[in-house]
């Protein structure tokens, strides 16, 4: 397959994420959460299984799009569910540590699944991956499936009232109630201050995680051999399990040292990636488990400050800003290629952090 076909289903998913982001926040809202993160395992393994059974470019552009739903699914679904099951139990404030921990979980288990690729590949070639794929999925749509049904912190005087909203009567219909969850939570994102800063500075922070891309170019530019450059990328990964992994550590830090740990993150990568030589990778290292601890930290802080009834729609929205940023971040390398190394283009994409520094030291609502 060419470059460009290749770039090509790269698009599809993207637009396909951007799409159902806010919209399938808004499902979630209205419907069992939990149900939601069981049908996206679903459609996660059925985008695997048609790149085994459907080999062609259209069964790959099928099973892009299913990715991208799947990820628009999971996105806000999860940090509302996590949350409302903690409120739950009266343990809120574990909310920062056990997310910081189930993300540092994922990356582990990424590192395995590459790791497993070669052998599985040894063995069975392509097929064998696609399938321990699908079943890789499907085991963690049982694992949703297992998990308890969260009763939602919202009331029914306020998802009576969301409904109002939009002219929906008491016995609204589930569209009705869908239209009124969406209008509530972009209400909510938009208009109110605290939710509106923590959107915008968690969106930037996260869509910082787009650099990752390009990590690997970055050693490679450094002189790293070929052979070394999954060596080196799998620091910087457990730096990002370290940093995600201790945000239970960090989220009550005060606005001046959040502002502070985002520059070090910033400056970090900046200099490792200017630093011409693979020891550079170390500063990336620090400077990405800082970003990915900072992360976690405003995902935190979002859930606390929202107060409507549409908690996994407004949560959408961060994920749809990161989208955004994380497509600049990519025409950006694009369009700068030409003129400025990878190193350079990696340090100018870490001037961003220096405004999210000071907006945080401007908005950064209090507990």
């Amino acid at each position: 397959m060419s470059a460009g076909a290749i770039s090509s289903l790269f698009i599809i998913w993207s637009t396909t994420t951007f799409l159902f982001e806010v919209p399938s926040g808004a499902w979630a809202d209205v419907v069992d959460r939990r149900l939601l993160l069981v049908l996206s395992s679903g459609i996660y393994a059925a985008g695997f299984a048609s790149w085994i059974v459907w080999p062609t470019y259209l069964g790959f552009a099928f099973g892009f799009a299913c990715w991208g739903v799947s990820s628009a699914l999971m996105s806000g679904t999860f940090e509302a569910f996590l949350y409302d099951e903690l409120v739950a139990q009266s343990a809120e404030s574990s909310y920062a540590r056990l997310l910081g921990w189930a993300n540092a979980a994922a990356m582990v288990a990424t590192m395995v699944g590459i790791a497993a690729a070669g052998p599985l590949f040894a063995w069975g070639g392509y097929r064998l991956v696609g399938w321990a794929s699908v079943a890789v999925a499907l085991v963690h749509g049982a694992l949703a499936l297992s998990l308890p049904s969260a009763p939602r912190t919202e009331s029914a005087d306020e998802v009576a009232e969301a409904a109002e909203s939009v002219g929906a009567p008491e016995s609204a219909t589930l569209a009705q109630r869908y239209v009124a969850m969406l209008r509530a939570g972009i209400h909510e994102a938009t208009r109110h201050v605290d939710v509106r800063h923590v959107v915008l500075i968690a969106a930037v922070l996260m869509g910082v995680s787009a650099y990752d891309e390009y990590f690997g170019l970055l050693a490679r530019e450094q002189g790293a051999a070929t052979a070394d450059v999954p060596i080196l990328m799998a620091v910087v990964t457990a730096g990002q399990v370290v940093g995600t992994a201790l945000a239970g550590r960090t989220e009550s830090m005060s606005r001046r040292a959040m502002a502070a740990m985002v520059l070090v993150a910033g400056a970090a990568i900046a200099v490792g990636a200017l630093i011409g030589h693979p020891v550079g990778i170390i500063g990336v290292t620090i400077g990405y488990g800082l970003a990915h601890n900072a992360i976690v930290v405003s995902e935190a802080r979002l859930q606390a400050v929202i107060t409507g009834p549409a908690r996994a729609t407004v949560t959408s929205t961060m994920g749809f800003g990161a989208e955004v940023f994380a497509v600049g971040c990519y025409a950006s390398f694009a369009i700068g290629s030409p003129w400025l190394s990878v190193g350079s283009l990696v340090a100018v994409l870490c001037l961003p952090l220096l405004g999210i520094a000071a907006a945080i030291r401007a908005w950064w609502p209090d507990d």
